[in-house]
């Protein structure tokens, strides 16, 4: 690793004033994540159906609203489940979604703007 030489009042050369990083780099991968998967129009719907919905959704219900196949739709929940947005349950043989019940309050107050 090279050494960074300072200049005789201890600046550092090539930068004026170093930021400070204001999150944890945990916490701007999980943000990321959050976003990645919001950013998708048809997720992003999802999610707001699950928001206003008091019980949880049949995947066969999401299928039949957006007009996508179910793999199309288990595509997009396994993304939403990977950022942490969703959870699922199962009956018989299918699958039944709500929003997290642990959400973030940030990741809350986010939702509680975009849908």
């Amino acid at each position: 690793m090279p050494s960074v030489k300072a200049d005789g009042r201890g600046r550092v050369k090539g930068v004026s004033s170093p930021p400070a990083m204001p999150m944890p780099v945990a916490r701007v991968d999980q943000s990321v994540e959050v976003l990645k998967a919001l950013a998708d129009p048809t997720r992003l719907q999802m999610v707001g159906i699950l928001k206003r919905s008091r019980q949880p959704v049949c995947i066969c219900d999401f299928t039949a609203a957006f007009d996508l196949t179910q793999p199309t739709i288990s595509h997009h929940m396994a993304k939403l489940r990977a950022a942490g947005l969703v959870d699922v349950s199962k009956s018989g043989i299918w699958a039944y979604y709500r929003l997290a019940s642990r959400l973030d309050p940030k990741t809350s107050a986010l939702l509680d703007v975009l849908v």
